[in-house]
């Protein structure tokens, strides 16, 4: 929230994309909404996730713009998936589950400047360093935007059909921004979480010998010259 309010039409612009699609995807039906899910959603979702990256870190540019859509098309798939087939059980936290190890291939490919096949390895070794602290906070950050856009549904459910769609067009258009940028964070966090672990450790022992145990870890005592 304090990047949101740091660079806010920015970070407000990141939902401009989603936004008109959730308000195209309701005004479609049939094949022509499943062919609008599955090929423009993942990409538009992917764009806003890259462009929250971009707020966070800085980021490779040309080619590493088109292996990122390609990763986030990836990642976002199922999430667009999961709008056609909503009535399967537990499609939902199926599509979560699978973001959470791809998603975090986007930031891999723009600020580390990996391929395509790459990034997506490194997302999901990324993903791996804390797979829980992952899923959790995405889908943290999902509940908060589905419960606030709840509340601001039924605070305007009196109005005309015209009012509740231009609500809903407002309200991804300002809540989009807060899934993004924390998923843009995530990365930082999942980074350093992976150095961190793969940091070498120092001996507790100094190599110096146990003064405890007259064979335990260090140097030996025939070492000491007289």
């Amino acid at each position: 929230m304090k990047l949101y309010g740091a660079r806010f039409w920015p970070s407000l612009a990141l939902g401009i994309g989603p936004a008109l699609f959730g308000v195209a995807d309701r005004e479609l039906e049939g094949a022509a909404r499943a062919v609008f899910d599955v090929v423009l959603g993942p990409v538009v979702f992917a764009a806003s996730y890259g462009g929250a990256v971009a707020l966070v870190r800085p980021i490779g540019r040309g080619r590493y713009v088109v292996v990122a859509l390609a990763a986030g098309f990836v990642a976002f798939l199922p999430i667009c998936l999961a709008r056609l087939f909503r009535d399967f059980p537990g499609i939902n936290l199926m599509a979560v589950a699978w973001l959470a190890f791809f998603c975090l291939a986007v930031p891999a490919a723009l600020v580390e400047r990996r391929g395509f096949i790459d990034a997506l390895r490194r997302g999901v070794q990324l993903a791996r360093a804390d797979y829980v602290h992952v899923l959790g906070s995405l889908a943290t950050l999902l509940i908060t935007i589905f419960l606030t856009g709840l509340v601001l549904f039924f605070s305007l459910r009196a109005l005309s059909d015209q009012a509740l769609r231009v609500a809903a067009l407002l309200a991804l258009l300002v809540l989009t921004p807060i899934f993004m940028l924390g998923a843009a964070i995530l990365y930082v966090d999942q980074e350093a979480r992976v150095e961190s672990s793969s940091r070498p450790r120092r001996k507790r022992d100094a190599d110096v010998h146990s003064a405890f145990e007259s064979d335990g870890a260090g140097r030996s005592d025939a070492e000491v010259e007289p």
